[in-house]
């Protein structure tokens, strides 16, 4: 046999680990597994800090409710909060009184209407928390539903490279073939790997934040409540 024919048909070696599958890839199915492994850091990185950021609102939240439940009056409670950074129940608190002490403290003691104003606040203030609890879940989302369909460009990607080189070679074989398809499919696996944690921890994270936000708002509703009883009476005393 011609020497030149042996060499053709000797099978070429390839490294059929992770990181050889990656390394033999096409330049282009590398960026797209490289951005993939990229978002996957991401991803984590966000369900780490939003899980940390939720766990530390509840135990303040929690806190929050023990003191203003005690029976401690509500200008101490004030006074204590406002010169601090204010989160969560402790914000919507200090915003409620803050816009309570404006009417009552001014020149005019304005009652008109002060029930809407506070609401409004509390609205507003609410809004506020909310968005800092949702900001970059949209990310998950995103890398979620996107994920699997740029692993998936990878692999055509590759599989369409794998085809030009199987053409060249004018060799059909399984030896041949496989690697090539191997380490197309590894771009869709590295899609999946990236994505399916961000949708879990998205819904996961969003239920979340609703729940928080129910709270958020029972407790606005409660502390108007409470407003609104002291502006009748006081609207009453001055009449």
């Amino acid at each position: 046999m011609n020497p030149v024919d042996v060499a053709q048909a000797a099978p070429v070696a390839h490294d059929m680990s992770l990181f050889g599958l990656f390394w033999q890839a096409h330049l282009l199915v590398k960026l797209v597994m490289l951005g993939l492994l990229a978002a996957s850091v991401w991803c984590w990185a966000i369900i780490v800090d939003k899980t940390l950021l939720f766990a530390r609102t509840k135990r303040a939240m929690n806190r929050f409710e023990d003191v203003f439940w005690s029976g401690q009056s509500l200008e101490e409670l004030f006074r204590s909060l406002q010169s601090r950074p204010a989160t969560g129940l402790s914000a919507v608190f200090v915003a409620a009184m803050r816009e309570w002490k404006r009417s009552f403290e001014g020149s005019g003691r304005s009652f008109q209407s002060l029930s809407q104003r506070i609401d409004k606040v509390l609205d507003v203030t609410i809004q506020r928390e909310v968005e800092r609890l949702d900001s970059r879940l949209m990310i998950l989302a995103s890398i979620g539903s996107a994920g699997p369909y740029i692993g998936l460009f990878g692999t055509v990607v590759g599989i369409m490279n794998s085809f030009t080189s199987i053409a060249a070679s004018k060799n059909t074989s399984l030896a041949v073939v496989a690697p090539g398809i191997a380490e197309a499919l590894f771009a869709t696996a590295i899609g999946l790997f990236a994505a399916i944690p961000a949708v879990l921890a998205y819904n996961k994270l969003q239920s979340e934040v609703g729940k928080l936000q129910s709270r958020l708002e029972g407790f606005a509703d409660e502390f108007s409540a409470i407003l609104s009883r002291q502006i009748d009476e006081r609207i009453a005393l001055a009449a």
